[in-house]
């Protein structure tokens, strides 16, 4: 364990509530363990250890974040989150297939949509990147396919409009939740931005959208 790593843990233990983490493992079905600190606790804690770190390279990077994410405690996968989206200035597209395979481990929603923010920075930073998403988009695994379908949130006027309809009508006869949820997260935000464009779309695809993905995408509409 680095010493960030142990000064990361020294920073949180002290907050541990017993009580809190039950109910937080409860809310994430019994799937992992809690320390029971809340996400502003958490940050108030650890942010300025975050800010401190001066990571020399991107592979030390992410190295320190494998080390949080090996950690028994959900929190810590938070954590991990929170260091790569603070300093995902050093990453570059030779690191999305390090940041997929953070997903691939202990996967839930809750770091799988944090991990989209850290990829999504970095495709839009460089577009040429986004030919991993379209990789991503036909992975084995269904949470890959949700971080390529979501990468483009919040791009508003710089979205690849075209990427966005291909992917949703590539995913759209997948029966899984998270994919589903996934298409309406991404047509409903592109909306804010042209909501004539996602009308559009709605009335082209038609039934072949899940009812979710369309309830997903029309809400603001």
């Amino acid at each position: 364990m680095t010493s960030f790593q142990e000064h990361i843990r020294s920073a949180m233990q002290p907050l541990a509530n017993d009580a809190a983490a039950i109910a937080m493992r409860a809310y994430q079905r019994d799937q992992f363990e809690f320390l029971g600190v809340a996400a502003p606790a958490r940050r108030a804690a650890t942010m300025p250890l975050i800010k401190e770190l001066k990571p020399v390279s991107a592979k030390s990077l992410i190295a320190e974040a494998q080390g949080l994410w090996d950690l028994p405690q959900r929190e810590y996968q938070y954590i991990a989150v929170d260091l790569l989206a603070r300093h995902v200035k050093i990453l570059s597209g030779e690191d999305i297939p390090a940041l997929l395979h953070l997903a691939l481990q202990k996967s839930w929603w809750d770091t799988v949509d944090g991990l989209v923010k850290v990829v999504g920075a970095i495709v839009k930073a460089d577009k040429a990147q986004q030919s991993q998403m379209d990789a991503a988009l036909l992975h084995d695994d269904f949470w890959i396919r949700r971080i390529a379908m979501l990468h483009q949130l919040a791009w508003k006027g710089e979205t690849d409009v075209a990427r966005l309809k291909a992917y949703a009508k590539q995913l759209a006869p997948e029966s899984e939740f998270f994919i589903r949820k996934a298409i309406g997260w991404a047509l409903r935000e592109y909306a804010w931005h042209d909501s004539t464009c996602i009308r559009a779309l709605l009335a082209e695809m038609g039934d072949t959208l899940s009812p979710l993905s369309r309830r997903e995408a029309g809400k603001h509409l």
